[in-house]
Protein backbone atom coordinates (compact mmCIF):
# COMPACT_ATOMS: atom_id res chain seq x y z
CA UNK A 1 0.00 0.00 0.00
CA UNK A 2 1.38 3.45 -0.79
CA UNK A 3 2.14 5.32 2.05
CA UNK A 4 0.26 8.78 2.17
CA UNK A 5 1.43 11.93 3.92
CA UNK A 6 0.78 12.47 7.65
CA UNK A 7 -1.33 15.30 9.23
CA UNK A 8 -3.49 16.37 11.99
CA UNK A 9 -6.79 17.79 11.61
CA UNK A 10 -6.87 20.77 14.20
CA UNK A 11 -10.79 21.72 13.55
CA UNK A 12 -13.11 20.65 11.09
CA UNK A 13 -15.36 23.73 9.60
CA UNK A 14 -17.91 23.58 7.46
CA UNK A 15 -16.49 22.67 3.80
CA UNK A 16 -12.21 22.08 4.85
CA UNK A 17 -10.17 20.85 7.58
CA UNK A 18 -7.54 23.14 9.10
CA UNK A 19 -4.89 21.18 9.32
CA UNK A 20 -0.81 20.95 10.77
CA UNK A 21 1.12 18.99 8.32
CA UNK A 22 4.56 18.22 10.13
CA UNK A 23 7.81 18.99 8.16
CA UNK A 24 8.83 16.36 5.13
CA UNK A 25 10.86 16.46 2.13
CA UNK A 26 9.68 17.03 -1.56
CA UNK A 27 11.91 16.04 -4.39
CA UNK A 28 10.08 18.67 -7.40
CA UNK A 29 10.67 19.88 -11.34
CA UNK A 30 9.67 22.82 -12.43
CA UNK A 31 7.95 22.80 -16.28
CA UNK A 32 6.79 25.21 -18.63
CA UNK A 33 3.70 23.66 -19.23
CA UNK A 34 -0.39 24.23 -18.88
CA UNK A 35 -2.00 23.01 -15.64
CA UNK A 36 -3.38 19.89 -16.82
CA UNK A 37 0.18 18.76 -18.63
CA UNK A 38 2.11 19.47 -16.02
CA UNK A 39 1.58 16.11 -13.81
CA UNK A 40 2.31 14.41 -17.16
CA UNK A 41 5.37 16.07 -18.55
CA UNK A 42 7.22 16.02 -14.91
CA UNK A 43 5.25 13.02 -13.13
CA UNK A 44 7.97 10.67 -15.69
CA UNK A 45 11.10 12.80 -15.00
CA UNK A 46 10.32 12.25 -10.71
CA UNK A 47 9.39 8.35 -11.18
CA UNK A 48 12.89 7.78 -12.67
CA UNK A 49 14.18 9.65 -9.67
CA UNK A 50 12.66 7.02 -7.61
CA UNK A 51 13.09 4.18 -9.55
CA UNK A 52 17.20 4.69 -8.83
CA UNK A 53 17.94 7.36 -11.36
CA UNK A 54 19.91 8.77 -7.87
CA UNK A 55 23.07 9.08 -6.32
CA UNK A 56 22.68 5.31 -4.93
CA UNK A 57 20.95 4.20 -7.57
CA UNK A 58 18.13 2.67 -5.00
CA UNK A 59 14.60 3.20 -4.94
CA UNK A 60 12.37 4.97 -3.03
CA UNK A 61 8.93 3.90 -2.41
CA UNK A 62 6.11 5.99 -3.80
CA UNK A 63 3.84 8.19 -1.86
CA UNK A 64 0.85 10.00 -2.35
CA UNK A 65 -0.32 12.51 -2.87
CA UNK A 66 1.61 14.35 -5.42
CA UNK A 67 1.56 17.92 -5.58
CA UNK A 68 1.41 20.50 -8.12
CA UNK A 69 1.04 24.66 -7.72
CA UNK A 70 2.31 27.25 -10.25
CA UNK A 71 5.67 28.45 -10.24
CA UNK A 72 5.73 31.85 -8.24
CA UNK A 73 9.53 32.80 -9.63
CA UNK A 74 11.70 30.94 -11.10
CA UNK A 75 13.50 28.23 -8.33
CA UNK A 76 17.08 28.95 -6.82
CA UNK A 77 18.80 25.01 -6.56
CA UNK A 78 19.00 26.51 -2.77
CA UNK A 79 15.68 27.05 -1.71
CA UNK A 80 4.86 19.32 -1.46
CA UNK A 81 2.94 14.43 -6.01
CA UNK A 82 2.31 18.67 -5.53
CA UNK A 83 0.82 21.46 -7.74
CA UNK A 84 0.42 25.00 -6.98
CA UNK A 85 -0.91 28.28 -8.61
CA UNK A 86 -0.71 31.75 -8.47
CA UNK A 87 2.63 32.91 -10.45
CA UNK A 88 3.96 32.86 -13.46
CA UNK A 89 1.93 31.67 -15.87
CA UNK A 90 2.52 28.67 -17.49
CA UNK A 91 4.84 27.12 -14.81
CA UNK A 92 4.43 24.69 -12.47
CA UNK A 93 6.11 22.93 -10.02
CA UNK A 94 5.25 19.39 -9.32
CA UNK A 95 6.51 17.00 -6.21
CA UNK A 96 6.66 13.86 -4.69
CA UNK A 97 6.12 14.15 -0.98
CA UNK A 98 9.15 11.45 -0.10
CA UNK A 99 8.62 9.21 2.46
CA UNK A 100 8.65 10.25 5.96
CA UNK A 101 11.82 7.56 7.05
CA UNK A 102 14.26 10.16 4.89
CA UNK A 103 16.04 13.25 5.89
CA UNK A 104 17.60 15.48 3.52
CA UNK A 105 21.25 13.95 4.56
CA UNK A 106 19.87 10.05 3.64
CA UNK A 107 17.46 10.57 0.66
CA UNK A 108 19.73 10.15 -2.63
CA UNK A 109 20.28 12.70 -4.43
CA UNK A 110 18.65 12.54 -8.34
CA UNK A 111 20.98 12.26 -10.92
CA UNK A 112 18.82 14.89 -12.99
CA UNK A 113 20.03 18.06 -12.20
CA UNK A 114 16.24 19.37 -12.92
CA UNK A 115 14.93 17.69 -9.77
CA UNK A 116 15.54 19.34 -6.59
CA UNK A 117 14.90 18.04 -3.08
CA UNK A 118 13.56 20.35 -0.73
CA UNK A 119 12.52 20.66 3.11
CA UNK A 120 8.81 21.54 3.96
CA UNK A 121 8.86 23.24 7.59
CA UNK A 122 5.84 22.48 9.78
CA UNK A 123 2.58 24.03 8.01
CA UNK A 124 -0.86 25.05 8.88
CA UNK A 125 -3.31 24.78 6.34
CA UNK A 126 -7.07 24.46 5.36
CA UNK A 127 -7.69 21.89 2.91
CA UNK A 128 -9.98 20.42 1.28
CA UNK A 129 -11.20 17.30 -0.87
CA UNK A 130 -12.97 16.18 -3.61
CA UNK A 131 -13.35 13.54 -6.51
CA UNK A 132 -13.26 13.90 -10.08
CA UNK A 133 -10.93 14.54 -13.25
CA UNK A 134 -8.19 16.67 -12.82
CA UNK A 135 -8.88 20.01 -14.78
CA UNK A 136 -7.50 23.54 -14.29
CA UNK A 137 -11.45 24.11 -14.41
CA UNK A 138 -11.92 21.94 -11.72
CA UNK A 139 -9.46 22.97 -9.75
CA UNK A 140 -10.03 26.55 -9.15
CA UNK A 141 -13.64 25.97 -8.54
CA UNK A 142 -12.44 23.80 -5.62
CA UNK A 143 -9.99 26.85 -4.94
CA UNK A 144 -12.36 29.68 -4.99
CA UNK A 145 -14.74 27.79 -2.50
CA UNK A 146 -11.99 26.97 -0.14
CA UNK A 147 -10.79 30.21 -0.06
CA UNK A 148 -14.31 31.92 0.31
CA UNK A 149 -15.01 29.18 3.00
CA UNK A 150 -11.57 29.39 4.81
CA UNK A 151 -11.48 33.41 4.26
CA UNK A 152 -15.39 33.25 6.34
CA UNK A 153 -13.83 31.55 9.00
CA UNK A 154 -10.99 34.29 9.66
CA UNK A 155 -7.90 32.52 8.69
CA UNK A 156 -4.95 34.61 6.58
CA UNK A 157 -3.48 32.61 3.81
CA UNK A 158 0.39 32.81 3.16
CA UNK A 159 2.00 30.64 0.16
CA UNK A 160 0.75 29.13 -2.67
CA UNK A 161 -1.92 26.82 -2.83
CA UNK A 162 -1.18 23.25 -3.82
CA UNK A 163 -3.73 20.93 -5.95
CA UNK A 164 -2.70 17.05 -4.13
CA UNK A 165 -3.60 14.11 -6.29
CA UNK A 166 -3.65 10.76 -4.46
CA UNK A 167 -4.21 8.34 -7.48
CA UNK A 168 -3.07 6.85 -10.39
CA UNK A 169 -3.99 8.02 -13.50
CA UNK A 170 -6.07 4.89 -14.36
CA UNK A 171 -7.89 5.47 -11.04
CA UNK A 172 -11.39 6.14 -12.53
CA UNK A 173 -11.96 9.88 -12.04
CA UNK A 174 -14.80 9.32 -10.41
CA UNK A 175 -13.16 7.52 -7.98
CA UNK A 176 -10.07 9.72 -7.67
CA UNK A 177 -9.26 11.51 -3.98
CA UNK A 178 -8.04 15.06 -4.89
CA UNK A 179 -7.58 17.29 -2.12
CA UNK A 180 -6.97 21.55 -2.82
CA UNK A 181 -4.56 22.74 0.13
CA UNK A 182 -3.80 26.42 0.94
CA UNK A 183 -1.30 27.26 3.15
CA UNK A 184 -2.52 29.25 6.71
CA UNK A 185 -0.86 31.80 9.48
CA UNK A 186 -3.46 31.49 12.18
CA UNK A 187 -2.79 30.65 15.49
CA UNK A 188 -5.01 27.22 15.79
CA UNK A 189 -6.58 28.03 19.04
CA UNK A 190 -8.30 31.16 17.99
CA UNK A 191 -9.62 29.25 14.61
CA UNK A 192 -12.97 27.38 15.50
CA UNK A 193 -15.81 26.63 13.85
CA UNK A 194 -18.97 29.05 13.78
CA UNK A 195 -21.51 27.86 16.36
Amino acid sequence: MTERQGYDVLTRFPGFELRRYPGHLVAEVEVDSSFTDAGNQAFGLLVAFISGRNSTRGKVAMTAPVLQEQASTRIAMTSPVVQESGGEPGRHVVAFVMPAEFTVDTLPTPSDPRIRVREIPTQLAAASTFTGRWSERIYSEQLAELLSAASQAGLEFIGQPRFARFDPPWTPWFLRHNEVVQPVATDPVHASPPA
